[in-house]
């Protein structure tokens, strides 16, 4: 199965072998990076859009050098300073936007749904960067292509995901994309930071580090928003990190090739100890960063040479 999608708005609409598809482009684009071949042309005469209505530097500046090197013109749009604040709707942004004629659209918003309601408005490919709690499935992929890398494989892989599980887009994704590859997943955090209906997603959960990290191979840590902080949903950050932390005591109940992982941006002794996060032997923090560039560039291409065949009509 070749990669059919018009739009990336989740991982949830992708068939496992789709997921294969683009990670396997990615690894391409990778393998070409570290050879110092940074350059290609798969977008060449196509515009790329980034409209971030929240702010995020490394999503954003991933996805501009995603574009930049397969030729695409790259426009950054600041939404904070847009029209928007003077009264236009998301629906007048996507007719607006729709009149310009761009290729590929990027979009991060605050509402969960919002991306999808743009894509419905436009006539080009658009790639979701993060809404709401609703999805971000970019970095979904960049996490599976980076586990694949360090494992060899993606499917029959014990994943601890820890952390506030409830307001985590990633966390969604993640547990969407690991599922469809038939991967054992925990989730990992205090009843706060759980969902309400945590139950029903077919996964382990568990309050216990120890229990949550057994024989893993591979931990996941998540960001908690300094919003989580204040006392609503932990009782304080030393708290926090005494118990759901990861340090190299706790990653001890992990398997001893378990593999250390976060989305960025850290909160170092809040949700991970700061020397193991740069421990080059157990984290791939840098590596995610890394791939986030590889997997956009193959999410962005394959997305064109289907936007290209409608197009064409072939």
């Amino acid at each position: 199965m070749t990669f059919t999608q018009r739009h990336l708005l989740g991982i949830e609409p992708l068939h496992p072998a789709e997921i294969t598809a683009l990670l396997d482009r990615a690894d391409h684009y990778a393998e070409a990076q570290r050879r110092g071949d940074r350059h290609g042309d798969a977008l060449a005469g196509l515009t790329q859009v980034n409209m971030f209505f929240e702010a995020s530097t490394r999503t954003q500046a991933s996805f501009e050098i995603a574009g930049k090197r397969l030729g695409a013109d790259v426009m950054n749009m600041a939404m904070q300073a847009s029209s928007l604040k003077k009264g236009e709707t998301l629906i007048d942004t996507a007719l607006t936007l729709n009149a310009m004629r761009p290729d590929l659209l990027v979009v991060r918003h605050p509402h969960s749904g919002a991306v999808n309601l743009l894509a419905e408005k436009v006539n080009c490919a658009v790639l979701n960067a993060g809404d709401g709690r609703h999805e971000h499935p970019t970095q979904a992929l960049l996490d599976a292509l980076t586990i694949r890398q360090a494992k060899g494989r993606l499917h029959r892989l014990t994943v601890a995901i820890c952390g506030d599980i409830a307001h985590s887009r990633v966390a969604r994704s993640n547990l969407i994309l690991l599922g469809k590859m038939e991967n054992r997943v925990r989730l990992v955090g205090p009843p706060t930071l759980m969902p309400a209906q945590v139950g029903e997603l077919g996964v382990e959960v568990t309050d216990d580090m120890a229990e949550g990290l057994r024989d893993a191979d591979v931990v996941m840590m998540l960001r908690l928003q300094r919003e989580r902080m204040d006392g609503a949903f932990i009782p304080s950050e030393r708290e926090y990190y005494h118990r759901f932390g990861l340090d190299a005591e706790k990653l001890r109940a992990a398997k001893p090739d378990a593999i250390v992982m976060h989305p960025g941006p850290m909160n170092r002794g809040v949700e991970i100890d700061g020397t193991l996060a740069d421990d080059i032997n157990r984290s791939v923090i840098q590596k995610q960063v890394e791939m986030g560039v590889a997997v956009r560039m193959a999410a962005m291409d394959l997305l064109a040479r289907n936007l290209r065949e409608r197009v064409n009509g072939v």
